[in-house]
């Protein structure tokens, strides 16, 4: 069961209204997810399981105040859970040794005296918060799906085009990997994030995927205004620029982790300029 919020309702979260700063709340909601990119990276998880640690987090602080819960404990709660979800389970030990080895001993205080039954007890708070909904499909499913049914529409690419496409996957995937410090997830649904990304890494390529595709000259197999419009219906473009918008804010500030070159990011920042 999916559940998505308004930018209003995610404005006036619980943290919000227990009188939290907005900039503290829009720290945390960065700083939680990286937590969870960076131990489940250390452990060795595939990225949809730490993606889906990242959702439950998010999901969380809809229900609850960040003054109220820790957001590293909570984290790594998240993330156990993610791994028992995903079958890619880790033991609590383990997740609790790599989370002190990335904290400051203020910060893993949290924990408490016990670490492993904070996180038990936790647990079950969050299972209750998501409603034991433990299904959270990601855009990256859908960045695939999307890619294979747009090239089997030009069975004759050239190199040079392959070579582009491929860059727009690899570009989309890491612009999805940085949109879960983002609440997107809590906005949107995954295959309508996947497209509004693969529309932001074309623009940055300078690939129109409309013309190169055919779109817009009466393919013969449909006649959509926008290539899109082939997997979503009745998507418009000012929906996927507010998207497009969200991810790119990201950039705004060069702390942030991510794993784009100075180059890529460079473009990234004109591009946000012009937009």
């Amino acid at each position: 069961m999916d559940i998505f919020y308004t930018k209003d309702e995610i404005r006036n979260n619980p943290s919000i209204k227990n009188n939290m700063e907005t900039h503290l709340v829009d720290k945390y909601r960065k700083q939680g997810p990286r937590f969870i990119i960076d131990v489940g990276s250390k452990l060795g998880l595939r990225y949809d399981t730490i993606a889906t640690g990242v959702v439950y987090f998010h999901r969380f602080y809809m229900q609850y105040s960040f003054m109220d819960f820790d957001k590293y404990v909570l984290a790594a709660c998240c993330l156990f859970l993610a791994g028992k979800v995903e079958e890619t389970p880790k033991k609590i030990k383990d997740i609790i040794k790599v989370s002190k080895s990335i904290l400051t001993e203020d910060e893993y205080s949290h924990f408490g005296e016990d670490p492993k039954d904070e996180l038990m007890t936790l647990e079950r708070i969050l299972l209750q918060t998501i409603r034991f909904d433990f299904n959270v499909p990601h855009p990256y499913t859908y960045l695939l799906k999307y890619i294979k049914t747009l090239k089997a529409l030009k069975p004759d690419m050239k190199e040079e085009e392959h070579n582009k496409l491929q860059k727009i996957v690899q570009m989309t995937w890491t612009f999805i990997n940085d949109s879960l410090s983002t609440t997107l997830c809590l906005q949107w649904e995954p295959e309508i994030i996947a497209i509004a990304l693969v529309h932001l890494a074309a623009k940055l390529i300078k690939v129109d995927l409309n013309q190169w595709f055919g779109f817009n000259k009466g393919f013969p197999s449909f006649n959509q205004d926008n290539w899109w419009a082939k997997f979503v219906v009745g998507l418009e473009p000012e929906l996927l620029e507010d998207i497009c918008h969200q991810v790119l804010d990201l950039y705004s500030s060069r702390s942030s982790k991510t794993s784009f070159t100075k180059s890529e990011l460079i473009e990234i920042e004109q591009l946000r300029r012009k937009e």
